[in-house]
């Protein structure tokens, strides 16, 4: 029957017993007559139509709403039964006395009876009934009492047994409820209906320790089990309620808490307390590391004789059974949680986060902790001891350490104590600890200290830089790592004023220009010169990487001519790529036409070290110095510089290897690029000017290159830096641009034709497939190459479909555009530099420009009159545009008389883009010079460009412009490619 909105309606709630799930609640509105009487007008009432009568409704009542509505036999069956079922067949197949499903029974009768404990506290103030047997939901007003009652347990021991009874009371009256047709409507917790009322107690009653006495006056305990019933049941009981005894005692305690504090140790694997804990820590737990050890920190508090564990923050009462001689003693500990939960307090505002009475720390935040606190716990009353089960005795005392370091004429002498407790050890017995991150030191009482985790970050350089097994020394050109030390209040350190003005270029004194230097150096050249000379004279290795274009090669000269003219005695050897030796020789020539340049190349060369006596320079190639390396390191050179020098980045090429076995007084590395692909790149030329600078290849690939490179640490890049930067003088085009004519960059977008994207298309599809699968099944290790093949496919495709397929007969939209913007410069009377990574590429554009009848210089790998070609463009007006291939011409090239550059193709990297660029936008150029970067549209180069941006993070604040290529993208990079 409908109830109407309009006139008067009440909400009421009806108590029914279902024949599975026992007593449940119904929501209805009722209509109410003139009278304010309530009619036989009703209407069940759900959350679906709630909304409704919302006007007679307050937020409890759609909380009772939306519960009640969970508890009905249609939200059980959609919530329990995995198939589709009738309610009938469901109820009849889980509740079968003989083949039901006891579990699902529990677990229904947990869900239902949870949610009616909620309905029972929410019905309170409202107007509940009983249902009719017709349905009727207000056959019987019930009422729900105000005021909770009491629960007292009764047990009486007698010769034979013990008789256990409950009595209720309510308002300090005993209520009658045995064999009075009382119901049990809720569980947990009890809500007892009585007479039409419904009692709820006190302390929370689980209803089924009252059930039994509903028609049953006792339960008769046998002497037989009396031991195990009291202990198991009686003990329980006596901690949660009230509980009459007669036959045995019952005794109050009331002690002082005193608190322990104990620790063990637990593998992290094993532990599922470990596990609790797992994510609280700072994560430094690496995916597929061996699990480390942790500490388990207990909390627990002594009463009298008594230990109570912290497990069970809120348990007030602890109960012990004593059996004496003819019956049993309970001690009823009455714990004072207000004053435990001090102690905890004090323990988690010293960063130990106590839960449930205990906490978990990795093993060496845990000793250090204990380091830092243990005194002040013990004047707070606390006692700390370490668990009886662990197998090691660990040292918890005090630890400190003194580390003093003093300058020498050539070195730095290091020494030091740490001490524990009573021990003072020498500092150096902690090396191999440090560098190989073992925390744990035998003290010689047998006990184990932890090393502080701090140490291993803080001293590790220092132990990994330092030579000497008895006695610790470094290197003068570890300044930089004491200098830290110091500021850090990590060493005490003595050094010369002397030394300390390496940091500060400021204070570098302006030196004189050698006699013999013709010409003049712009003024942060002659600072370059001054900083040659000033690293010189602390006997310090040098890098001078300038910006391409910014004039290294005549600070060089000017600092040779200088050794010349000082009295260096020996000759200096100058190692470079084959293609620079001949603009050496012409610089050379025009700056310090004084200098003896001896040209050390060539099949026929005179393999005779003696004659180097007459020379002040050898120019040689690296492939000289690979083949002729036993020779040069029977002489001692005064300077070794190589020219390029990420030519020796690999730092196990037979080129590195071979550069690095020569001898000399001083050494120098000319750069714009110190690192190209790998961080690894810096270590190399750094270990070449420097030895020992960074430590050894295993240390600085575990230190520096997989934190800097995988990990992406700022701290660890910074820290690079610091170590590098005494020995790196770099100047960039902007901090001098005022002596540069501007440069403008473009970025020219070239769409497909429709056969060049139907070819672009169906490689791609090709290659996605191939990929995708490959990396799903074999992870990114096997898919490199693959991967590399396929970006370099599609390339070339975007460049043109010619370089892949030579029966090709379409056209190129990024080849229309680059004739078209060719022909247009030309005709203005313009030099163009078009530089592409591809010879084929080149080789198309060759004949396009023979086809059009345009002139030009060209340049690859296999160009043998190479200065011939820079000096026909450089001169010759009538040549306009230079073919040039990246790799050929990247470096080593003056090209200033171009004031465009075209780039064909980009890739990952574009510090060799800038160096292409620099060909023309170096010292000499009188014009802007305009870039324009050819990109084609909806392909990989343009995904590319986008992730240049995101990718170029390498090692930027090092002094690098470059990326690791194709190891570092993810699944997520790979598929934007390829989409």
């Amino acid at each position: 029957m409908k109830v109407y909105t309009t006139q008067p309606f009440q909400v009421i709630y009806s108590l029914f017993e279902h024949e599975y799930l026992g007593y449940l609640f119904e929501s209805f509105v009722v209509q109410v007559n003139s009278k304010g009487q309530l009619t036989l007008q009703h209407q069940n009432i759900s959350a679906k139509n709630a909304e409704e009568f919302s006007s007679r409704l307050d937020a409890e009542d759609f909380k009772l709403i939306s519960l009640m509505d969970q508890v009905q036999q249609d939200a059980v069956l959609k919530r329990f039964s995995s198939k589709r079922m009738t309610p009938v067949d469901f109820f009849l197949k889980v509740y079968d006395p003989e083949k039901g499903d006891k579990a699902l029974q529990e677990t229904i009768s947990h869900y239902i009876q949870g949610r009616m404990g909620k309905i029972m506290e929410l019905l309170r103030n409202k107007m509940t009934f009983i249902m009719g047997k017709d349905g009727e939901p207000t056959w019987k007003r019930i009422q729900i009492a105000p005021e909770k009652a009491t629960v007292l347990f009764h047990f009486m021991r007698n010769a034979d047994n013990t008789h256990y009874f409950p009595t209720l009371k309510y308002a300090g009256q005993k209520l009658e409820f045995q064999y009075r047709n009382a119901t049990l409507i809720c569980y947990e917790p009890a809500w007892l209906m009585l007479n039409d009322v419904i009692y709820s107690f006190e302390k929370e009653v689980d209803g089924k320790k009252l059930q039994p006495f509903l028609n049953k006056k006792f339960i008769v305990v046998p002497r037989s089990v009396e031991e195990n019933y009291y202990s198991k049941f009686v003990a329980p009981l006596v901690e949660l309620f009230d509980v009459h005894a007669k036959g045995f005692a019952i005794r109050d305690e009331k002690y002082v808490p005193s608190p322990f504090l104990t620790f063990s140790e637990i593998a992290a694997a094993e532990a599922p307390v470990a596990k609790a804990y797992a994510g609280n820590g700072d994560g430094r737990a690496e995916r597929g590391a061996p699990p480390t050890s942790k500490i388990l920190f207990d909390l627990s508090f002594q009463y009298g004789e008594y230990m109570v564990h912290t497990q069970s923050a809120g348990k007030r009462i602890s109960v012990s059974m004593e059996k004496t001689a003819d019956s049993y003693i309970f001690h009823k500990l009455i714990r004072d949680l207000n004053h435990e939960k001090s102690f905890t307090k004090e323990l988690n505002k010293r960063a130990l986060e106590v839960k449930n009475g205990q906490a978990v720390l990795d093993k060496s935040d845990a000793f250090s902790w204990l380091s830092n606190n243990l005194s002040e716990l013990e004047e707070l009353g606390f006692t700390v001891r370490q668990s009886e089960k662990s197998g090691k005795n660990y040292f918890i005392g005090e630890i400190t350490l003194d580390v003093g370091i003093t300058e020498k004429n050539d070195w730095f002498d290091i020494y030091g104590t740490v001490r524990f407790g009573e021990f003072e050890i020498p500092f150096i017995r902690l090396k191999n600890h440090i560098l190989t991150k073992n925390n744990e030191f035998l003290l010689p009482n047998g006990q184990v200290a932890i090393i502080p985790e701090e140490w291993f970050t803080q001293y590790i350089e220092l132990f990994a830089f330092s030579e000497g097994e008895d006695h610790l020394t470094l290197r003068k050109h570890h300044m930089a790592l004491v200098n830290d030390l110091q500021e850090g209040n990590l060493a005490t350190v003595v050094m010369s004023r002397k030394l300390e003005k390496l940091r500060e270029f400021e204070t570098i004194e302006d030196q004189p220009l050698p006699a013999g230097f013709v010409g003049e150096l712009r003024p942060y050249q002659k600072a370059g010169y001054n900083w040659l000379h000033f690293v010189q004279n602390y006997k310090f290795g040098g890098c001078l990487a300038d910006d391409m274009g910014l004039g290294k090669t005549v600070q060089t000269l000017a600092m040779l001519q200088q050794r010349k003219e000082s009295g260096a005695g020996t000759a200096s050897l100058l190692a470079m790529p084959t293609s620079l030796v001949y603009n050496w020789l012409n610089e050379a020539q025009k700056f310090t036409p004084s200098l003896r340049i001896m040209t050390y190349t060539g099949t026929y060369r005179d393999k005779n070290v003696e004659q180097f006596q007459n020379y002040d320079v050898i120019l040689t190639s690296y492939g000289i110095v690979r083949l002729d390396a036993e020779l040069l390191k029977t002489y001692y050179f005064d300077y070794i510089i190589l020219d390029e020098s990420q030519a020796i980045k690999n730092p196990d090429s037979s080129t590195s290897r071979a550069v690095r076995s020569l001898k000399s007084r001083h050494r120098l590395i000319l750069t714009g690029t110190p690192v190209e692909n790998s961080t690894m790149d810096l270590w190399a030329q750094m270990s070449f000017i420097n030895p020992g600078l960074l430590g050894n290849q295993h240390f600085f690939r575990k230190e520096f290159l997989k934190p800097i490179e995988k990990e992406k640490d700022e701290h660890k890049t910074r820290r690079l830096h610091a170590l590098i930067k005494p020995f790196i003088l770099r100047r960039h085009k902007s901090q001098v641009a005022k002596e540069l004519p501007e440069k403008i960059e473009h970025t020219t977008f070239c769409k497909m034709t429709e056969e060049q994207e139907q070819a672009y298309e169906e490689t791609k599809s090709f290659y996605r497939n191939k990929i995708l699968t490959n990396l799903e099944e074999h992870g990114p290790g096997n898919t490199q190459f693959m991967l590399l093949q396929g970006l370099t496919k599609l390339r070339q495709i975007a460049n043109h479909p010619l370089m892949t397929d030579p029966g090709y007969e379409g056209e190129s939209g990024k080849m229309k555009e680059v004739v078209r913007m060719t022909k247009s410069v030309v005709a203005k009377g313009h030099k163009v530099l078009i530089f592409s990574q591809f010879v084929k590429h080149l080789e198309i554009i060759r004949k396009v420009l023979n086809e059009r009848h345009i002139t030009y210089a060209y340049l690859d790998g296999n160009t043998r009159n190479r200065q011939e070609q820079v000096e026909l463009f450089q001169q010759d007006a009538s040549i306009q545009v230079f073919l040039i291939s990246l790799k050929a011409g990247g470096v080593g090239l003056n090209l200033t008389a171009a004031d465009y550059v075209f780039i064909l193709d980009p890739w990952w990297n574009p510090a060799v883009e800038a160096q292409a660029v620099d060909r023309a936008h170096r010292i000499g150029q009188q014009n802007t010079v305009f870039t324009y970067k050819f990109i084609t549209k909806d392909t990989v180069e343009e995904k590319i460009l986008a992730l240049q941006n995101r990718k170029i993070q390498l090692v930027t604040d090092l002094i690098s412009t470059d990326e690791t290529i194709i190891k570092s993208l993810t699944k997520d990079d790979i598929d934007n490619l390829l989409s």
